[in-house]
């Protein structure tokens, strides 16, 4: 049986001892946060450390912050990086190693390098809007134009928000009396799941703005791993065909605390906001930095207060153009409306003249013509009455010829009737016989016992035919 054997508590405690002789001070250390929570005012931290390019890790411990510590470091961290710490984040701590009996070895944290969380976001987010340009999408919603009458305004907020609360009783109570028409789309605007909600609001707007089949877009993947989103949360908008039903998406934030700004520096959100076909304003709440979300939006107005007022002034800057276009129209009429009424003045004053002028115009051109046609009248009666008095000596003429003709004719007709006479025939020795006083030319045509009757020059002989 093993001889000097030691409890647990002692070999614990001679961990202890040798852990505080060598390694008595405190050192930096650069790791990623795999857990970041507050329990009683402490805050509990998992470190890791990944492989660059399997991204697998290689080292993690556990560190904590005391409450009396923690309440001076976090406060600091946050004014500085604008920020909380969460999961995923980079960090540089000062930390010393302790190890207790009961608890086991951990790293004591006794501050935080706010600047080299600074600049590892601003190198994330250097890298998100390379990525963006290198897309072509970075600036695609300032080539969108907003509508003159921005007054559907289809709003990603807390559905309990204050802010937007606020932003919907400044569009109320505006001092113009615009009537603004605004349709919630509610949103988690804190913590990490702010950007699987913003797309998801995204894609409800665009379902709705849309009214054909021949629409096609990504919904958001449920990976909450930052590689995925990146792509698989990306929200590739193909507009063919659609019937407007909001203006303008507004993406507001009141009410929470600032340093979740990282929040809305995510690539897939980035990309989703940037490819929306409708102009996106953006009042999250953050008057000192500005987030990829606002730099890829439309615009970008401080609160949601702002961006009420924003709509408010757009629209009160289309009414000023439209009063504008009124007054130019109206003095543009009433100018043409004065020349006119000019150019009528003179044209009224010169009608009398114009008038008299006409006037004997017309009456020496009518005179003229009367005379015209009474010469006109007088030659064409007298060429008439000698072309009658020609007619009438030629109708005599001709009438005398044709009368001269016909007696020759009925003289030649006369003669024919008289050599023709039966009575010179009889004269010359010849007969006439008659039957039933017709003439009788062919003897077989009698019969016997006919009564004919004989004529000569001198006398008529009556016969009977005898058989």
């Amino acid at each position: 049986m093993p001889q000097n054997s030691l409890t647990l508590l002692e070999l614990n405690s001679l961990v202890r001892q040798v852990i505080e002789q060598s390694m008595p001070r405190e050192y930096w250390v650069e790791a990623e946060l795999a857990e970041c929570r507050e329990n009683r005012g402490h805050c509990y931290m998992e470190l890791v450390e990944k492989d660059e390019l399997s991204n697998t890790p290689v080292a993690r411990a556990s560190a904590k912050c005391w409450r009396t510590t923690w309440a001076v470091v976090q406060p600091h961290f946050e004014r500085t990086t604008g920020q909380r710490l969460h999961a995923g984040m980079k960090v540089r701590l000062k930390v010393y190693a302790q190890f207790h009996e009961a608890f086991g070895f951990s790293w004591i944290v006794t501050d935080i390098d706010a600047t080299f969380t600074l600049g590892d976001l601003a190198r994330r987010r250097q890298e998100i809007i390379r990525k963006l340009k290198e897309e072509g999408i970075f600036d695609l919603q300032r080539e969108l134009e907003l509508p003159l009458f921005c007054q559907r305004i289809a709003v990603i907020s807390a559905q309990n928000a204050a802010g937007y609360g606020d932003f919907c009783r400044q569009l109320e109570d505006n001092e113009y009396g615009f009537q603004f028409q605004t349709q919630l789309f509610p949103a988690v605007m804190q913590g990490e799941q702010v950007e699987k909600s913003i797309i998801t609001a995204l894609n409800r707007i665009y379902s709705v703005e849309c009214r054909t089949e021949n629409v096609e877009f990504a919904t958001a993947s449920e990976s909450t791993a930052p590689e995925s989103t990146a792509v698989a949360n990306s929200t590739l908008y193909t507009l063919h065909s659609t019937l407007s039903t909001f203006d303008c998406v507004v993406i507001i934030r009141g009410g929470g605390s600032t340093s979740d700004l990282s929040s809305f520096d995510t690539l897939a959100l980035a990309e989703n906001v940037a490819q929306f076909p409708l102009p996106i304003i953006t009042g999250i709440g953050h008057d000192r930095d500005e987030s990829v979300l606002d730099m890829v939006s439309h615009t970008r107005v401080k609160t949601p207060t702002a961006a009420a007022a924003f709509l408010i002034s757009h629209l009160k800057q289309v009414l000023d153009r439209i009063e504008n276009s009124e007054e130019r129209i109206l003095r543009h009429v009433q100018s043409i409306m004065e020349v006119e009424r000019l150019r009528l003045t003179r044209l009224s004053e010169r009608i009398p003249t114009l008038f008299s002028l006409v006037s004997t115009k017309q009456t020496a051109l009518l005179d003229s013509t009367v005379q015209r046609l009474s010469a006109a009248i007088a030659q064409r009666i007298e060429r008439e009455q000698t072309k009658c008095s020609m007619l009438n000596v030629q109708c005599s003429m001709a009438i005398n010829q044709h009368l001269l003709k016909e007696r020759h004719r009925l003289e030649l007709l006369e003669q024919r009737a008289t050599s023709l006479d039966p009575a010179l025939l009889l004269k010359r020795g010849y007969s006439i016989t008659l039957y039933k006083g017709h003439a009788v030319r062919n003897a077989a045509s009698l019969k016997p016992g006919d009564q004919i009757e004989t004529r000569l020059n001198e006398g008529t002989i009556h016969s009977t035919v005898l058989p």
